[in-house]
């Protein structure tokens, strides 16, 4: 997996003497979803002119901060230029579309192989690879299912369990990620 990272946005501040934390908010100042959608206006464009799709984008509260994690991937699969392109185009768009309200730091990455998988045509092209997927509401009494992908109806996700197959709404996945065939070796 490649990946090139960017900071943007808001500055973060260090504490002053007698201070208990470090300035930095914890909790984003616009909802995730939003940036997630803003930041999904400025790429798709972006990459569709750099012949890549792009695959996902999220917005996560980690150690360093907020990141801003954009997947992009194409045939024969992305350069360490590919992400750099896109780092560098859609950083300066960011810097200029996002409010001061907005921190982040940019990462660029191809999906490697826990690939995120989140739109429903994702899930039609990936038919018969094994996926995890966590879902917001209870479905069968459970919200974390591992299984093959068996596609899409309408707007349900089919994933084939040991000995059946379970219908999940699109709308209630609220993660999923291919399962690494390889094994989770993180050397």
């Amino acid at each position: 997996m490649l990946c090139l990272m960017r900071s943007g946005g808001k500055k973060k501040h260090r504490a002053g003497p007698g201070r208990k934390n470090s300035g930095i908010k914890t909790e984003a100042l616009v909802p995730a979803g939003e940036v997630i959608s803003r930041a999904w206006e400025l790429a798709e464009p972006l990459c569709a002119a750099e012949a890549l799709d792009l695959i996902h984008i999220e917005y996560l509260r980690e150690q360093a901060g907020w990141v801003l994690r954009v997947y992009i991937e194409k045939p024969g699969g992305v350069t360490i230029n590919d992400c750099t392109a896109v780092s560098r185009q859609l950083g300066d768009l960011l810097d200029i579309k996002f409010d001061s309200k907005i921190a982040y730091i940019l990462e660029v990455s191809s999906p490697g192989p826990k690939r995120p998988v989140s739109r429903l045509s994702d899930f039609e092209k990936l038919k018969g690879e094994t996926a995890r997927i966590r879902t917001g509401c209870a479905i069968c009494g459970r919200k974390n299912f591992t299984g093959e992908l068996m596609g899409t109806l309408d707007d349900m996700v089919l994933l084939r369990l040991d000995c059946e197959t379970i219908f999940i709404p699109h709308r209630e996945i609220s993660k999923a990620r291919l399962v690494n065939k390889y094994g989770d070796d993180k050397c």
